[in-house]
C-alpha cells in the first residue's frame, strides 16, 4: 500500500531550523523527523512512499541519495576499510518516489500533483510528515475497510497546555477544563483515502478546510479515536520534548525496535 508523505510546508514554527534544512529533516535523535515517520510505516510493512516535495526538497532528496546505513546499523569493516558488511538494514527494501509539488502548495494541491502516482491503488496512505505515534496501523485500517467510507485519519487528544472555557449566554464562565481532559478530540494525520477521494477534490483546494466539509456532508469521512502516545514536532518545544524522549529511552513511535534495544541503537548512533 502506497504512502503519500507532505513534505514542502516552509515550517516557519521552526525557522531557526527551517532556514537552513526543511522542516521534515530536523532531526529527532540521529535521524529527520521524516525517517522516523516513515521507519512507522515501513515496520508494518508499507514501504511504497511518494514525497510530496516543496521548500528545499532538493535536500530531502540529496539526503537519500546518500544515506549510508552503516551510521545506523551494525557493520564489518575489512581490508583496510576498503569492504564494508552491513549487519542490518534501514531502507534497502523502500521505494521512493520524489515528486516537486510546489513551494507553496497547499496539502490539497500536494495530494492532486501525485495522483498519477497512486494510480491504481484500491486504498493508500497519507500523512503529514512531522506526527509521530505508536497507534495501531494494522487496527485503523481495518476500522476504515470494514465501514468502505472515502476517507479516514486519526483523532487524537491535544498534548498543550491549555484550557478549554465554556461561556453562557451572558459570558458567565461555566466551566474551565485542561484541553486533554475535556474531550476534545484533533486531526492528527495518518490517512487513509480510497481512491475515488479525487473525484471530489477539485484543483486549487485544500484537503481539510474544502474538501473534508463536502466528504462529511456525504458522511464520507470516519475518524479513528486513539487515545495513546501522538506527537507533532510543530514548535521548538515540541522538537525540544521528543529530543528529551528520546534521549530518556522513552520513545513510543519507535515500534519498529524493542524498548531494551532503544538504548542499545541510541549508544551505537552516538559512538557511545
Amino acid at each position: 500500500m502506497k504512502v503519500v508523505l507532505f513534505c514542502g510546508g516552509l515550517g516557519m514554527r521552526l525557522r531557526d531550523y527551517s532556514e537552513s534544512v526543511p522542516k521534515p529533516m530536523i532531526n529527532i535523535g540521529y535521524r529527520p523527523v521524516l525517517w522516523h515517520v516513515m521507519k512507522y510505516y515501513a515496520h508494518y510493512g508499507h514501504k511504497d512512499f511518494v514525497l510530496c516535495l516543496g521548500y528545499k526538497g532538493d535536500t530531502i532528496k540529496n539526503y537519500f541519495l546518500s544515506y549510508n546505513e552503516c551510521l545506523s546499523n551494525d557493520f564489518i569493516l575489512s581490508n583496510g576499510g576498503k569492504e564494508v558488511q552491513l549487519l542490518g538494514s534501514d531502507i534497502h527494501d523502500w521505494k521512493i518516489t520524489f515528486v516537486d509539488t510546489g513551494l507553496t502548495a497547499s496539502i490539497g494541491e500536494r495530494l492532486k500533483a501525485v495522483e498519477k502516482y497512486v494510480r491504481g491503488e484500491e486504498v493508500f496512505l497519507a500523512n503529514y510528515s512531522d506526527g509521530l505515534t505508536d497507534a495501531p496501523l494494522p487496527k485503523l485500517l481495518e476500522h476504515f475497510t470494514q465501514r468502505k467510507k472515502i476517507a479516514s485519519f486519526l483523532c487524537v487528544q491535544p498534548t498543550q497546555s491549555f484550557h478549554l472555557v465554556s461561556l453562557d449566554s451572558d459570558d458567565t464562565v461555566s466551566a474551565v477544563k485542561h484541553i486533554t481532559r475535556a474531550g476534545v478530540w484533533i486531526n492528527g494525520g495518518y490517512f487513509a483515502f480510497r481512491s475515488e477521494i479525487f473525484k471530489h477534490l477539485n484543483e486549487g483546494e485544500e484537503l481539510v478546510v474544502d474538501l473534508f466539509p463536502r466528504l462529511i456532508e456525504k458522511r464520507e469521512l470516519i475518524g479513528y479515536r486513539y487515545a495513546g502516545f501522538w506527537s507533532c514536532m510543530d514548535t521548538l518545544k515540541d522538537k525540544q520534548q521528543l529530543d528529551d524522549m528520546y534521549s530518556r529511552d522513552q520513545a513510543p513511535w519507535m515500534v519498529w525496535i524493542s524498548r531494551k534495544k532503544v538504548q542499545e541503537v541510541r549508544s551505537h548512533q552516538e559512538g557511545k
